[in-house]
């Protein structure tokens, strides 16, 4: 059996699968994110590695952990973890959601043009690099500290293994990797003072970086067993949906939303805010357009109404309510794909003392929606086109959210097995991949062999009746945006 790990930002899930690729366990324990200032958004690295904990034990109550043979991780990208020279965590992290160093990104593009080239895309707040720099001006005492800089996953793999380590397809997120060589590019570096003595070595996602050390093994009840370095949370998600060649590409609703096509060569287009990053497996890269609050905005409207979000899309079903004049912007964390604002806010548009909570469930479902057609569009112009896609995450399992995409895309949406659990079993995939190709096998035969497409258990085609309702609305679901961007500067100011 392997374990598959998925630090997400919500939660972190551990995934079984047998030697067939069939999962026959999973566990999850749930993450809460700190905001001490607006546009802020922090966690402690503590609590990952006490999650990690837990799942492990709550796996070992239905699987026998002596039989993992392998260990991957996925996790959430971009997060600035700070490591001082006795591995001790110097600040919470700041993650990808993170809109504090918008500043920093101004300059980087003014004066440093060929960071584009580079690294093949834009300096974005969210991107692991302007955090530093602004970490740097504001926090000179850690920024003095810093002996090594580690994404989510890796400081999991530290302290499962001791070694510091990345893979290409989350190192290609911090803006420190040149996607085309896979490597850390010195110059990149040298913008925040570091060195490649401050990065971990990068590694193909399934490539084994150490063994789990003794005292963890013990802790935790495995054997000593080989740990790969896993990959990106997108990256993973798609090598669990066999989502491997040029052509294919996926939808994921998780706490953000990601529109992620695979490519044959690195086709940077940072103009368009597309993500231009290395994939999980060999000679395969990616582009990917993100929205910030996907599924987050339908957790936060539940939160905020004292409902679950299960019951929220429940009571949508039984009105039957198809159309609304409500529009939702799903801003809440600022926004990338295609505006690159962190300033913009979410808000809803449209409402009337009788709008019912049902409509402002369904503005939520299309705002999210019309948010993935604005990266879609993005991708198209960036020259990425997709010929079969697929629909991965938590929000995937709401039927009704799953046709209202498909209609707002224009595009045949497969949903599969597995695909709430997409990161997680890419990451066990992983493991597989590298426990075999550690025993002699090629690695390539090992894709095909063993990252498959999941068996399909929906697909939803565009309804041709809502096509006119869908196109109107995304205009001005456009328009709002455009009509209240300065205000949202004025807002930040006010707090």
């Amino acid at each position: 059996m392997f374990l598959g790990l998925d630090l997400g930002t919500s939660g972190l899930k551990g995934v079984v699968i047998n030697e067939q690729g069939h999962v026959v366990a999973q566990a999850n324990q749930p993450l809460t994110v700190s905001s001490p200032r607006a546009t802020w958004s922090e966690q402690a690295p503590d609590t990952w590695w006490q999650a990690l904990m837990d799942v492990c034990f709550a796996l070992s109550d239905v699987v026998d952990l002596k039989q993992i043979q392998a260990i991957g991780l996925s996790g959430q990208m971009h997060g600035a973890t700070l490591i001082d020279v006795s591995g001790a965590v110097l600040r919470p992290c700041i993650l990808w959601n993170d809109g504090r160093s918008q500043k920093q990104c101004k300059t980087l593009m003014a004066t440093h043009p060929e960071l584009m080239l580079r690294s093949g895309n834009l300096a974005m707040p969210g991107f692991t690099l302007p955090k530093i720099l602004w970490v740097k001006e504001n926090e000179p005492e850690i920024y003095a500290q810093i002996d090594k800089v580690l994404l989510p996953k890796d400081y999991l793999a530290y302290r499962l293994t001791g070694v510091f380590s990345s893979d290409c397809s989350d190192a290609a997120g911090t803006l420190w990797l040149n996607p085309q060589t896979r490597q850390w590019d010195e110059h990149l570096l040298k913008l925040t003072g570091l060195s490649l003595a401050n990065m971990p070595s990068v590694h193909e996602g399934a490539q084994i970086i150490g063994q789990l050390s003794p005292s963890v093994a013990s802790a935790l009840g495995f054997n000593d067993v080989p740990v790969v370095a896993g990959a990106g949370d997108n990256a993973a998600g798609a090598v669990g949906m066999g989502i491997t060649e040029p052509g294919q590409g996926f939808v994921s609703l998780g706490t953000s939303g990601v529109y992620f096509v695979v490519s044959e060569s690195h086709n940077a287009n940072p103009e368009n805010t597309v993500h231009a990053f290395c994939h999980a497996l060999p000679n395969r890269w990616h582009q990917m357009g993100v929205t910030l609050s996907a599924a987050n905005s339908l957790s936060w409207f539940a939160k905020t109404v004292s409902m679950s979000v299960a019951d929220l899309l429940d009571e949508l079903e039984l009105a039957s309510i198809r159309k609304t004049s409500a529009v939702f912007l799903p801003y809440l964390n600022g926004e990338r794909t295609p505006i690159n604002d962190p300033l913009a806010c979410g808000q809803f548009f449209g409402l009337r003392s009788s709008t019912r909570r049902e409509e402002m469930t369904l503005a939520i479902l299309e705002g999210i929606a019309f948010s993935l057609l604005d990266c879609q569009n993005a991708l198209e112009s960036a020259g990425s086109s997709v010929n079969e896609l697929s629909l991965i995450g938590g929000g995937a399992r709401s039927e009704l959210w799953r046709s209202i995409i498909a209609s707002i895309l224009g595009k045949t949406l497969t949903y599969r097995d597995g695909g709430d659990v997409g990161p997680g079993l890419g990451a066990a995939r992983l493991a597989l991949l590298g426990k075999k190709e550690q025993d002699g096998q090629d690695i390539e035969a090992l894709i095909k062999q063993h990252c498959r497409m999941p068996e399909v258990l929906a697909t939803h085609s565009p309804e041709q009746d809502m096509q006119s309702y869908y196109q109107a609305k995304h205009v001005i679901y456009q328009q709002l945006y455009r009509s209240t961007e300065s205000l949202n500067t004025q807002m930040s100011q006010l707090c």
